[in-house]
């Protein structure tokens, strides 16, 4: 297994050894209005995020017109509660013809932007637009076929893992390797909305790099940023958040999306967790070089007489740390001075009658 697995999105490595990719999801807060969609290029780029991921579906490419039980939201405690699956996903998706707008405008401003393919048009239409990576959502990390045909573009794969067992999670990646010839990257998910922080599980992160070898990371469903900024900590590479103009504005996401300045601090923070990180090799930092003088050592704390015997009153373990190391101590009580010594002297051992 590669230990430091990689891959790489317009030009931009990401894996453990590489700063958080942090990924900015506009989902449906765009709210049916192009103009805050374009105002949410410019967010995520002043916000520090490496991309902009968008979903790619049509109500009609994702589910169909039909009001039965199977087809009405209920269980999730949510704002979708009680609407079909059509009334949802007709409001929540992006137009189409938003798509290449949005592209053109991520581009002027340096910031790459992919989607979420939900079907094989989403993908031969992302491909038109030279999408330079591809999302599976965590509700079809079991569409083997979508995967394959995300993979085949030879561009890089990310799958969320959200309600998939680690035999599911097995296959797709194992899907995405054959069909593309590389390894995709995983997304540690908890697929309720928002995630309560004591479902996140997040140190599930180690174990699936291990077991799987590949890039993780998290997305992230919670309200708020610790949970993010924790995964890095533990190893997640990428960072996927929602981000809204503002949640008063309401949405079918917006209560689990952070506004501008939020998101900025998130990113601020996630950089910050990924250098706190370290290296995992115990070793003392440079830093602390000039600190080392002021650990404790044993000194003469009275004046101490020729022959005078050594006791707790006249040498203490005290700052700083010219002296022997305090461990000696119980070896210098109760033996005899070789030689007078002044209080404030630090002790060595060629005053000590050994």
């Amino acid at each position: 297994m590669n230990e430091f697995p990689s891959i790489t999105i317009a030009g931009r490595e990401i894996g453990p050894a590489h700063p958080p990719y942090v990924i900015a999801e506009m989902s449906g807060n765009h709210n049916g209005d192009i103009s805050r969609a374009l105002a949410l290029v410019d967010v995520a780029k002043a916000s520090g995020a490496d991309a902009l991921k968008l979903q790619t579906y049509t109500a009609d490419t994702i589910t169909i017109d039909y009001d039965g039980p199977e087809f009405i939201v209920k269980g999730t405690g949510n704002s979708w509660e009680g609407r079909t699956l059509h009334d949802l996903y007709d409001e929540a998706h992006t137009p189409w013809e938003w798509h290449k707008p949005i592209f053109d405008k991520a581009r002027g401003l340096g910031i790459p932007v992919f989607s979420s393919p939900f079907d094989f048009t989403a993908v031969d239409f992302l491909e038109s637009l030279g999408a330079p990576a591809y999302k599976i959502a965590s509700f079809e990390a079991v569409d083997i076929p979508l995967i394959e045909k995300a993979a085949s573009t030879g561009k890089p794969v990310i799958i969320s893992t959200g309600l998939a067992n680690l035999d599911e999670i097995g296959e797709a990646i194992a899907a995405a390797r054959k069909a593309g010839g590389h390894d995709p990257a995983i997304l540690h998910c908890i697929s309720t909305y928002p995630t309560k922080y004591e479902n996140c599980n997040l140190t599930l992160l180690p174990m699936l790099a291990e077991k799987f070898g590949t890039v993780v990371g998290f997305s992230d469903h919670t309200n708020g940023t610790s949970a993010a900024v924790a995964a890095v900590a533990l190893g997640a590479s990428i960072i996927e958040k929602h981000l809204t103009m503002s949640r008063a504005d309401g949405g079918p996401d917006a209560a689990f999306s952070l506004e501008p300045a939020e998101f900025k601090a998130m990113v601020a923070d996630c950089h910050a967790s990924f250098v706190a990180r370290g290296h995992g090799r115990f070793e003392r930092p440079a830093a602390e070089d000039g600190l080392l003088r002021f650990r404790r050592s044993l000194y003469v704390v009275q004046d101490v007489a020729v022959g005078e015997i050594f006791t707790a009153r006249n040498v203490r373990s005290i700052r700083p740390s010219y002296g022997l190391p305090p461990k000696h101590l119980p070896d210098i009580l109760g033996r005899p001075a070789l030689k007078s010594l002044t209080r404030g002297t630090p002790l060595s051992w060629d005053a000590v009658k050994r």
